[in-house]
Formats: structure tokens, C-alpha cells, sequence
């Protein structure tokens, strides 16, 4: 072979592979971006979600919580947003057909509470035609169950607010782990940091084993309606295991997206955490109105008016009560 003939055939190598690396680049670069868009598009309905389930819900005893975490959610209403942003968010909003598909893209959704929790999935029913079909259903509320070895169990919370069965009497406890740890008089109870431990893993070990069986059962139905993509749960950060069991939120998992020759996999958490309103309570003493801040000032005055701000409570004529020299127990 002559010396331009063989440096014709490298370069014609070399080149085929310069373009194919430049069109794999391209292609990831894209692959990137839509992945990103993906990724943006499903945190915003995840926390619009998060959002709506606890600002639709009737909270008129909230401020009366003896912990911020414990809030009343409305799971109805945060999927309904969670579908909603995303078939805004997707450019299927007006699109029956896109949605559908989108749908069958989101095997599983959990709506994190504070007492326990509800998974979202696919169940197989049978329309009024006879037809076999796939539709998203709501499981029961799962309670975070645990149970000792001298057969004591335990409902927990996302804090250390705890319901407790006695197995010597059968006799039932209820409080904040330190108010009842002396008069249940269980082990268990007594050890603050081993408490907590067991707490979050029994948390995440029952929505994981939730979550893996909603997701295999979607894997054995799914293949009779035309869709081959094995469905997995997704590995996940302790970091955001600890988030997803510090709050009442929602967490959502989006799979088998086709992007380019891969698949888009990707689950999104959306916290709900509420910060308490300050209360203040309103008295009158010595012919004076005075408000003070309820978490932090006591008086042997009886309260005539509660507001949730100290500007509410001197638009109404009260004046701040100094604690420290004021009327305080």
C-alpha cells in the first residue's frame, strides 16, 4: 500500500471516529438537558404537592399542637397537585392520551404523615365492560408498628411522641418518650438515643418494604399491558431518608422515561415542615391590657384574647408585658 494511500485510510479511521465521539457528545449533552429539565420538572411537583397537602387540609387546631411536626394532611389533594404540575410541567395538561402515558411512568407515590403513612399505586381492576385495566389506588394508613423483645409494641411518630402496649398487662401508654418512659416502665424507653435509632429505621424499613412490593406488583401487571421496562427502587441517600422521616411530606418516584437509548430513573421528596405561629396571649391587669409571648411568659391572669402576632394584639390596644419585672408566675 503507497504511504497516501494508508494516510487516507487513518484519517478516514480517524475521522469516522472524531465524528462518532462528537455525535456521542452531542447526544449526552442533550440527554443532559432534558434530564435536568426532567429533574426540575418533578422536585416542583413534588413540593407542590408537599404544599398543598398540609395548606388544604383544616389545621384549626394547629396552634395547639404540642409538636410542630404533628399536622393534619390532605393526600387527595397532594397528588391531585402532584399530577397536575406535571402535566403543566410536561406539556400534557390538555393531552387525556399524554397523560395516561405519563401515569404509567409513576409506579408509586408515599404520602409521609406524622403517625403513619399511605402509599399510592397501580392496582388491576376490571371496568364495567369486563375489561381488565391499571389505575392508581390508595393503600390503608400504615402506622410505624415496632415491637420489643419481651413483646411490648410501639407506635411511633416522626418524633419522639409514642403509644406504647404493655405485654406483662396489656395496659396501653401514651406521650413524648420521656413524660411516660417512668410510669410504662419498659426498657425500651429509657435510653433517649437507642430510642430514636429504632424509631427512624422501623420508618424507613416499613416504606421500603412498601415500596418494594408496590413496585414488583407493578412489574407482574404492568408487562400484560404492553410495557417491558422493569421498574426498581432507586438507591437512596441516608441523608434523604433522614428528610423524607424528619417531616410529614411526600415522596415520588418517576421510572422507564425513555431519553435517547437510556431510560430517565429519578424519585424527588417534598417536605412539608410547619414552623409554629407564635401565639400571644392578651390579659388585662391593673386596668391595663398587656400581651406576651404564650411559649415564653406565664401570669396568673386569665387571658382574654389570643392573637398570632404581637402587631395584631397592640393593634388591639394591648402593650407588651415585660416578663422580667412584669406579672410572671
Amino acid at each position: 500500500m503507497k504511504i497516501t494511500s494508508f494516510s487516507l485510510f487513518v484519517v478516514a479511521i480517524l475521522l469516522g471516529f472524531f465524528i462518532k465521539n462528537q455525535i456521542d457528545i452531542d447526544t449526552n449533552q442533550k440527554n443532559m438537558i432534558v434530564e435536568t429539565k426532567y429533574n426540575r420538572a418533578i422536585d416542583t411537583a413534588t413540593q407542590d404537592a408537599a404544599k398543598a397537602m398540609i395548606t388544604n387540609a383544616s389545621q384549626p387546631l394547629e396552634s395547639q399542637y404540642q409538636s410542630s411536626k404533628k399536622v393534619r394532611i390532605n393526600k387527595e389533594q397532594a397528588v391531585a397537585t402532584f399530577f397536575k404540575t406535571m402535566y403543566l410541567n410536561f406539556g400534557v395538561n390538555h393531552d387525556l392520551t399524554g397523560q395516561g402515558v405519563l401515569d404509567g411512568y409513576i409506579p408509586v407515590l408515599v404520602v409521609v404523615g406524622y403517625d403513619g403513612y399511605f402509599v399510592y399505586t397501580y392496582e388491576e381492576y376490571t371496568d364495567t365492560t369486563g375489561q381488565k385495566k391499571l389505575k392508581h389506588v390508595w393503600s390503608p394508613k400504615k402506622p410505624y408498628a415496632y415491637a420489643d423483645q419481651h413483646g411490648n409494641t410501639f407506635n411511633f411518630t416522626l418524633d419522639d411522641y409514642v403509644t406504647v402496649n404493655r405485654n406483662s398487662d396489656r395496659q396501653w401508654f401514651e406521650g413524648f418518650r420521656e413524660e411516660i418512659k417512668d410510669e410504662a416502665s419498659v426498657s425500651f424507653l429509657n435510653d433517649a438515643q437507642i430510642f430514636d435509632q429504632v424509631r427512624r429505621s422501623t420508618i424507613v424499613n416499613a416504606i421500603q418494604n412498601d415500596l418494594g412490593h408496590a413496585i414488583n406488583q407493578y412489574n407482574t401487571t404492568s408487562k400484560r399491558y404492553g410495557i417491558s421496562y422493569t421498574f426498581t427502587i432507586p438507591q437512596i441517600s441516608q441523608e434523604d431518608w433522614n428528610n423524607t422521616i424528619n417531616d410529614a411530606g411526600v415522596l415520588a418516584f418517576v421510572q422507564g422515561i425513555p431519553v435517547g437509548t437510556e431510560y430517565y430513573n429519578n424519585y424527588a421528596l417534598g417536605g412539608a415542615r410547619i414552623v409554629k405561629k407564635d401565639i400571644y396571649n392578651g390579659i388585662t391587669a391593673n386596668g391595663r391590657k398587656y400581651y406576651y409571648p404564650a411559649d415564653s411568659c406565664k401570669t396568673n391572669f386569665s387571658t382574654e384574647e389570643v392573637f398570632t402576632s404581637g402587631k395584631d394584639a397592640a393593634q388591639s390596644g394591648y402593650i407588651p408585658l415585660n416578663c422580667s419585672i412584669g406579672y410572671t408566675n
